[in-house]
């Protein structure tokens, strides 16, 4: 389990992270976020093979697993052969999860690099008007 905050996504930078994710298991990506329209993107890939990904909205952390919200469905991506890009529009605050799911391999650990990314809406104010 891995908490993030809006913050510390913006100040990811360029660079990419790497999981570590073991055989028969999974890992999480908690995104806690607090204010509506902004959109959350990613990118991974994998290696070696292939790894299970989907995301989930979550109200509260009291918000019991099987009322979250599934945004995507369990997915499994051939992110060892090319880099996997999605993006989630923000609706209401919560704790959007990102999972990289490993539990179908069952001798197999792979590692994932991701990058995160936050984008807050443009919104024109009419201020460049003569």
């Amino acid at each position: 389990k891995l908490p993030l905050t809006v913050e510390e996504i913006l100040n990811f930078g360029e660079s990419n992270r790497e999981l570590f994710i073991k055989s028969s298991t999974y890992s999480i990506i908690p995104i806690t976020i607090t204010e509506m329209g902004l959109t959350i993107s990613w990118m991974f890939s994998s290696d070696p093979k292939s790894i299970s990904f989907s995301v989930v909205y979550q109200e509260s952390e009291d918000t019991p697993l099987d009322q979250c919200k599934v945004l995507i469905p369990m997915t499994r991506c051939n992110s060892h052969k090319e880099t996997i890009r999605g993006q989630v529009k923000v609706r209401n605050s919560g704790i959007y999860t990102l999972i990289f799911d490993n539990t179908f391999s069952r001798f197999i650990s792979k590692r994932v690099f991701y990058h995160l990314a936050v984008e807050r809406p443009v919104i024109y104010d009419g201020s460049d008007f003569p």
